[in-house]
């Protein structure tokens, strides 16, 4: 997997052209569908039930400071994601995507299963804090492969006439996961009284993680391998090299991570930081934060295969433009009107508002990014700017939000959050129209 390490490379050579069968296709984006989700609620159960396990592991100080301690090993958990990134993109360009989706899974499995046997700071002290760290690490690498392997896969599955539809069930079962993770704790809290979900049921989800990861492990080991990967014979040599992909494509690199940087910080603050801004500073119970959350997450959900659907009509860089400066435009208003919502319904309201401008991104994130490179790097040059990305915005959006509330001045991060937008939407604009200049030459 190592760039500079010797690599058992598979040399395929170029499979007969012909139609895809719409059976095969929708079996494809299918298995890569559920293997993302089960990825994406490993990765969520954590901030969905730190609001109950972080006493566990940081028992000093008040609520504010115990979720700054959990909000830092989330933002740890996004250190790894680069790491992850790089070599599962290396991998899925070498050896093949399936088995780069294979792998990221069979990792995943293994940071929830760890975290749900985990002891607590009041049974091994401070390893209990660098268990949780660890574990946060592994499924970081997980994940940070999964992106770019589980974008790359079902791009080049999708078709090229419907490929922003196709490719928009990449984000959809994105938030499927986040969806589950708070489902589960929605069941968890109307079965387990509150005493027995803060003392051990918080471990549940992590448990349920672990066993989904494994079930589609073994489906992922069933999946087909893409056309674009197969047919790939020109450049073999070059297959994930990573100064191949910085020297001969950097403007689509700085794309991919200026895109990526508006784009992820934008979703965690609108979904994964929500649920504690609803709570703390919106004055819900944890009970109505969560509830709202679903029912958000829920629709978010199901719109992402429309505005892919449309992006096919309109262009990917027209979508993807107007939903990021929108979103530029309504945070700072809209997070405020929120912080003083009287009722759940109008937080509902206005949380759906930040959910439909980022739709303009995400359904279609994930196939502008693979129709910018060639197969040969394509895995790689999705994941790691991605990844980098997502470590320097995403994973330190909770904390930076934590930081700015604990010195009063919580508005600014909604003036952060919009500048960054109203940068992703600049580069949008700039982009070439990826409906007619795609590289993804196989259908």
């Amino acid at each position: 997997m190592a760039q500079g390490g010797a690599t058992a490379e598979a040399t395929p050579g170029p499979i007969t052209p012909g139609p895809m069968s719409a059976l095969k296709r929708i079996k494809a984006i299918l298995g890569g569908s559920a293997g993302n989700l089960v990825e994406w609620y490993d990765w969520f159960a954590y901030s969905s039930t730190s609001l109950y396990f972080a006493a566990h592991f940081f028992p000093k100080g008040d609520q504010t400071a115990q979720q700054l301690q959990t909000a830092a090993i989330f933002a740890a958990g996004f250190i790894a994601r680069p790491a992850g990134a790089w070599l599962m993109g290396i991998y899925a360009d070498r050896s093949g995507r399936r088995a780069a989706l294979t792998l990221s899974v069979a990792l995943m499995s293994l940071g929830s299963f760890a975290i749900a046997i985990l002891p607590t700071f009041a049974q091994i002290g401070v390893l209990a804090q660098l268990g949780l760290l660890a574990a946060r690490l592994v499924q970081g690498l997980s994940l940070g492969g999964e992106y770019g392997a589980s974008a790359t896969y079902m791009s080049e599955m999708a078709g090229a006439k419907h490929r922003g539809f196709w490719s928009s069930f990449q984000y959809t079962s994105l938030i499927g996961g986040q969806v589950a993770a708070l489902v589960v704790l929605v069941v968890l809290q109307h079965v387990l009284s509150k005493a027995d979900l803060a003392a051990w049921g918080w471990r549940i989800p992590f448990a349920v993680g672990g066993v989904l990861a494994i079930v589609v492990f073994w489906i992922r080991t069933g999946l087909d391998e893409t056309r674009s990967y197969l047919n790939e014979t020109a450049a073999t040599s070059e297959r994930g090299r990573t100064m191949t992909l910085i020297r001969q494509h950097p403007r689509e690199f700085w794309i991919v991570l200026v895109l990526t940087a508006a784009g992820s910080l934008a979703f965690y603050a609108y979904t994964t930081y929500m649920q504690k801004f609803l709570v703390n500073t919106a004055h819900f119970s944890k009970d109505t934060g969560t509830a709202i959350m679903a029912g958000v997450l829920v629709l978010y959900m199901v719109i992402q295969p429309g505005v892919g659907w449309l992006s096919d009509i309109v262009g990917r860089k027209t979508t993807m433009a107007v939903g990021l400066g929108l979103g530029a435009l309504a945070t700072y208003p809209v997070m405020t009107a929120i912080s003083d919502a009287g009722s759940a319904l109008v937080a509902f309201g206005l949380v759906m508002i930040l959910v439909l401008c980022h739709s303009g991104y995400s359904a279609v994130n994930a196939v502008v990014k693979a129709e910018l490179f060639p197969a040969h790097v394509r895995a790689l040059g999705v994941s790691l700017p991605y990844a980098l990305a997502n470590a320097l915005f995403g994973g330190t959006a909770e904390y930076i939000a934590e930081w700015f509330k604990a010195a009063h001045v919580e508005s600014r991060f909604y003036i952060y959050v919009a500048v960054v937008m109203g940068v992703g939407a600049i580069a949008a604009a700039r982009l070439r129209n990826t409906n007619v200049t795609s590289l993804i030459a196989d259908d």
